[in-house]
């Protein structure tokens, strides 16, 4: 089975131990039987506005070539790679007294193979953050490892702090790959990324991939509640400095604040990018043959505007590549976010999906008139990310021009914006036949069943003068039925529509209304043969 970036990050973010790499070139070639004094550390000058006028500066230059890794480093394969492991007891800020945060990094190798670097940021004055084979277990290595060999970068690194419990230091976050993290809130494990920015995603052009290539992170002082950290990103068509100030708790929040530098002009350019993963379940249960209901990170694309209004769209895994377009006036809030959560609703006692964070993007500042672009690749493995969701500006910058955005991420299993705080939920759909169930009769019209729970909804009887606004696109709507579901807080839309062409596509929207009001969510759905 080929190996894809999602399985080296699920076996990396999931190990018990981290990995690192490996020294420069030079110290590997020159080794000698003594050893000689180390140079001092150099020390410069360093503040957001510093990188800023730097990565304003790099924009007006060629690209420079990757930097490349050899010797030993550029041998390990996946076998080796996976049973490298870094020491936790060299664990860095370990030995500030009551920090609460630590660091260890990745490894370099096997699918990781550009370094990227990592600066100590105190008082405003940047250190290199050396890293050497002595921080690795190599126990289980067969290849000849050279010892206190000094790494020329790491493949990325992990932050960990006592998220779950006050004396163990849980994973929180990891910058691994281009432009990739992930963090948790209390209690999750391991879903969907984050990037730094997407560049052509889908488009004629070709997708690009920046790189975060160097990082400056500012030790904890003691019993600080945050990690600041500082990234350079890298691409031909853009530079920008990064800012990340990460906030553990039930719910993990990023402060990001990005100042972006064109070097040419691009297709599409992609704020804020999330990455996720959906195979099958609920609405779009698939043919395989798997004894769990649903596999997915997440399962619903969010949108709230800032009249209120809160768009849901759940995720599907078709057999073509789908795109869909939420059009919105600086949003409040958008996100791919996982709402199922209980065990039943998967049966996967080790992967547990009920426990996948959901990621909402909250902007800081006005974002204008754009939109956000949700894409969904046709995929057959549960270890392939299939989904992208970014906000996509009208007024994107040109060649010359810069921009800055701000932005807070907020990962956890319920977290702000993930539904409507008053109107009714959206609990769940499902897709079938049209016509009465259990009857053998040839129908082309298609059922979609959509419960709401919550809001005003709750506690209203059967004679409540509430209505379904309904409307479907490339198709014709037959009818539609709403009624509370007996015994619950529930109640029940069932929508019948007949594509306007056997092999064409749908968009459906529905919301309930009462009272001169809507009362629910609104519903969006694109469906496809």
């Amino acid at each position: 089975m080929p190996i894809t970036r999602r399985h080296a990050l699920m076996y990396l973010l999931s190990s018990v131990a981290v990995t690192t790499l490996t020294a420069p070139k030079t110290a590997f070639a020159q080794q000698t039987t003594e050893t000689p004094a180390a140079p001092a550390p150099v020390q410069t000058p360093f503040s957001f506005d510093i990188l800023t006028e730097q990565m304003r500066a790099a924009s007006l230059l060629p690209p420079t070539p990757a930097e490349e890794i050899d010797g030993f480093l550029a041998e390990f394969d996946y076998d080796d790679y996976q049973r490298v492991r870094f020491n936790r007891d060299r664990n860095r800020w370990a030995d500030i007294e009551n920090a609460r945060f630590q660091l260890n990094a990745f490894h370099l190798g096997w699918l990781f193979n550009e370094p990227v670097h990592l600066s100590s940021l105190v008082d405003g004055i940047a250190t290199p953050m050396p890293f050497s084979t002595a921080d690795f277990d190599y126990s289980d290595v067969q290849n000849t490892i050279p010892a206190n060999f000094e790494m020329p970068g790491v493949a990325g690194f992990r932050l960990m702090t006592p998220l779950n419990r006050a004396d163990h230091q849980d994973e929180l976050a990891a910058f691994l790959g281009a432009s990739y993290f992930r963090a948790l809130g209390r209690g999750n494990r391991y879903g969907l990324s984050a990037r730094g920015l997407a560049i052509n995603t889908g488009t004629s052009d070709g997708e690009e991939f920046p790189r975060f290539t160097d990082y400056w992170i500012e030790p904890p002082t003691a019993n600080s509640k945050k990690v600041t950290l500082y990234a350079a990103l890298k691409s031909p068509s853009v530079t920008g400095a990064y800012r990340f100030d990460i906030t553990p708790g039930e719910t993990t929040v990023m402060e990001v604040t990005a100042r972006l530098f064109m070097r040419k002009d691009v297709q599409q350019f992609g704020i804020a990018p999330l990455t996720s993963m959906y195979l099958f379940g609920g609405a779009d249960p698939g043919t395989y043959d798997d004894f769990r209901p649903a596999v997915h990170d997440s399962d619903h694309l969010v949108l709230n505007a800032q009249n209120g209004d809160t768009f849901v769209r759940p995720l599907t895994n078709h057999k073509r590549l789908g795109n869909s377009y939420l059009a919105a006036q600086n949003p409040a809030s958008f996100g791919l976010i996982q709402r199922a959560r209980d065990f039943d609703d998967y049966l996967d006692a080790q992967a547990h999906y009920e426990l996948r964070p959901s990621l909402m993007v909250e902007p800081i500042g006005d974002w204008g008139q754009g939109t956000v672009r949700l894409m969904e690749i046709p995929s057959d493995l549960e270890s392939n990310d299939n989904i992208v969701a970014y906000w996509v500006p009208d007024a994107a910058p040109a060649k010359g021009e810069s921009l800055e955005v701000s932005y807070r991420l907020h990962w956890g299993l319920s977290p702000a914006g993930d539904r409507s705080v008053d109107r009714a939920r959206i609990v769940r759909t499902r897709i079938g036949k049209g016509g009465f169930a259990g009857v053998d009769k040839k129908t082309d019209r298609i059922k979609f069943v959509v419960d709401f729970e919550g809001g005003l909804l709750s506690g209203l009887s059967a004679d409540t003068d509430i209505s379904a606004r309904v409307t479907v696109t490339r198709g014709e709507l037959s009818q539609t039925t709403l009624s509370p579901i007996e015994g619950t807080h529930m109640w029940r839309l069932v929508i019948e529509a007949v594509p306007e062409k056997p092999e064409a596509s749908m968009e459906l929207q529905a919301v309930l209304n009462g009272y001169g009001q809507d009362l629910s969510e609104i519903w969006l759905y694109q469906w496809e043969v």
